[in-house]
């Protein structure tokens, strides 16, 4: 299931920006990020992909959800603009941004390829 972050979880769960300068994630399994808000219409089309796609890959990618207006910092932490905007964190390495409501499988894609180093092959 889809778990919301509140600036306190984040730092323990994600990445404690209050005491370290340099990314360092904090997680067990790669994770994506998603930066809403209740009153955004892109945003409400994206929930019910992100909790499926949330069920689908349990055990394998950490799904969360940030609401821009309840946790202000943590948008602009992270620069965040737009909304919805996601951040996949990959267990290694830095995390990518990414603006807008993507289509179910353009994240699966996203996912496989940067956070679970799955090549997708399409025919």
């Amino acid at each position: 299931m889809t778990e919301v972050l509140t600036k306190e979880t984040f730092l323990s769960k994600v990445f404690n920006y209050e005491q370290h300068q340099e990314w360092q994630y904090n997680g067990e399994l790669p994770a994506v990020i998603d930066f809403w808000a209740p009153w955004c219409g892109p945003c409400r089309f994206l929930s019910p992909i992100i909790d499926e796609l949330s069920g689908e890959m349990k055990g394998q990618v950490r799904f969360y959800k940030v609401n821009t207006d309840e946790e202000q910092e943590l948008a602009s932490v992270f620069g965040i603009r737009s909304i919805p905007s996601l951040l996949f964190i990959p267990k290694e390495g830095k995390p990518m941004m990414s603006a807008g409501a993507l289509p179910k499988n353009d994240l699966v894609k996203i996912i496989n390829e940067n956070l679970l180093n799955k090549k997708v092959i399409t025919v």
